[in-house]
C-alpha cells in the first residue's frame, strides 16, 4: 500500500527536523521532501477519491490557510499570481482539508493554464446562507462561497456544460480528471459548485462548501511544539506493516509515550487484556482500519469495547473511502488519523483524545 510507504518517508522526515536547526540547510532540505511527499499524498487521494469514491474526513478548519496555502503551492514557478479577498469574519468550514486543497489546487491549476504568459487569480471567499426560498441545489443552511476567477480566454459556450464530466478536456496532454475530482468532492461535502465563462473573458468557478457551527479551528501542533507529553501514557498499536510499527513507534516514543506493537487485532485484544488482569493497562489503541488475513481495527473495535467499554481507540488508513474513516465516532473510536501522518498530526490527535496521559 502506497501511502503505508509514505508513512514511513513522512514519519521519518519529521523527525528529522526535529533534530536539525530550523536555519540550517538541512532542515530547508526536509522541509521540501515533506512538502514533496505531501503532494504525493493529495495525489493519491485524488485517485482514491476518483476511482473509490472517497468519502471526506470533516473537520472544523479555516478556510483562509486552506486557500492561501493551496494556490500559492501550485503557482511556485508560475508567472500567475493570486489575488485574495477573504474577510476575517469568514465562517469556519466543516471540510476535508486535504480534499478541499486538491479541489482549490486543480481550479487553480486550470486558471495558470488558461494564462500561458501569467496573469492574476482572483480569490474571494464570502459567508453565504441558503433559506430555501429559490431554486438551488442546496439544503437551506449556513455555507462559505469560494470564488476563483482567472482571465484567460475562457471556456467556450457549447463545452460549459461539459467541464465536470470525467475525461472531458480541451487540452493536448490533459487527463480530463481535474474538475471531475473537483465536482465528486464538492457532493460529497454536501456542497455545490457552479462555473460561468465567455469566451475572451475568462473563467469562473464558485464553491459552495459547508460552514460549521462552531467558531474556533482546532488548534493544529507544529513540529517544534511537539514537546514529550508530560507523564507516562502506554499507548497500544495496531498494524501489519513493518514500516509503520517502526516509525509509529518511534513518533509515539519521542513525544513520550510508551509504545507496544501488535500486528492483528487478535494479538491486541489478547495483549490489551492482559494488561488490565495485570493492572498495567494500556491508555489509547492506535488501529490501522484493516489487517490482511487479520482483524483490523474495524472488527476490533467491537471486541475491544466488549472487554474495557471506556477504551479509548483511534483509526487509521491510507483509505478515506471507508464510511469509519468520515463517522469514526458512531463506530466507538475516540480520534482519527490518515495516513501518511507527521509527527504533528499523531501528536494532535493524542493531545486530542488522552490529553498529556496520566
Amino acid at each position: 500500500d502506497f501511502n503505508n510507504l509514505l508513512t514511513g518517508i513522512v514519519g521519518y522526515l519529521s523527525l528529522a527536523m526535529m533534530s536539525a536547526k530550523p536555519n540550517d540547510k538541512m532542515y530547508l532540505w526536509l522541509k521540501e521532501a515533506e512538502k514533496a511527499a505531501a503532494r504525493a499524498r493529495e495525489l493519491t487521494q485524488q485517485l482514491l477519491t476518483f476511482s473509490r469514491g472517497g468519502a471526506p474526513v470533516k473537520k472544523t478548519a479555516s478556510l483562509h490557510g486552506v486557500v492561501a496555502d493551496s494556490c500559492e503551492f501550485v503557482l511556485r514557478g508560475s508567472r500567475s499570481r493570486c489575488e485574495y479577498d477573504m474577510p476575517e469574519d469568514l465562517w469556519l468550514g466543516e471540510i476535508d482539508e486535504g480534499q478541499i486543497s486538491q479541489v482549490i489546487g486543480n481550479i487553480v491549476m486550470n486558471a495558470d493554464q488558461a494564462m500561458p504568459d501569467g496573469g492574476v487569480i482572483k480569490v474571494a471567499a464570502r459567508n453565504f446562507s441558503f433559506d430555501g426560498s429559490y431554486e438551488f441545489p442546496l439544503t437551506p443552511g449556513r455555507y462559505i462561497m469560494v470564488s476563483i476567477r482567472d482571465e484567460g480566454a475562457g471556456i467556450r459556450n457549447d463545452d460549459l456544460s461539459k467541464v465536470f464530466d470525467p475525461y472531458f478536456t480541451t487540452k493536448p496532454k490533459g487527463s480530463g480528471l481535474g474538475l471531475a475530482m473537483v465536482y465528486s468532492i464538492v457532493k460529497k461535502h454536501d456542497g455545490h459548485v457552479t462555473v460561468e465563462s465567455e469566451p475572451g473573458g475568462g473563467a469562473a468557478f464558485h464553491l459552495y462548501l459547508p460552514a460549521s457551527n462552531g467558531t474556533e479551528a482546532p488548534t493544529v501542533v507544529e513540529e517544534k511544539e511537539c514537546a514529550p507529553v508530560v507523564g507516562k501514557a502506554k499507548v497500544l498499536l495496531m498494524d501489519d506493516e513493518e514500516i509503520i510499527c517502526q516509525v509509529a513507534g518511534e513518533m509515539l516514543a519521542h513525544l513520550g509515550y510508551e509504545a507496544h506493537i501488535a500486528k492483528d487485532g487478535a494479538a491486541a485484544l489478547a495483549m490489551y487484556e492482559a494488561a488490565r488482569e495485570n493492572a498495567e493497562p494500556f491508555d489509547l489503541v492506535l488501529m490501522d482500519l484493516t489487517i490482511p488475513g487479520g482483524m483490523g481495527g474495524k472488527e476490533t473495535i467491537g471486541k475491544l469495547l466488549e472487554i474495557d467499554p471506556e477504551a479509548r481507540a483511534i483509526v487509521s488508513s491510507g483509505y478515506s473511502n471507508d464510511p469509519i474513516m468520515a463517522e469514526y465516532a458512531s463506530y466507538g473510536f475516540r480520534g482519527v488519523v490518515s495516513k501518511p501522518y507527521r509527527l504533528a498530526d499523531l501528536a494532535e490527535v493524542l493531545y486530542q483524545v488522552i490529553g498529556f496521559g496520566r
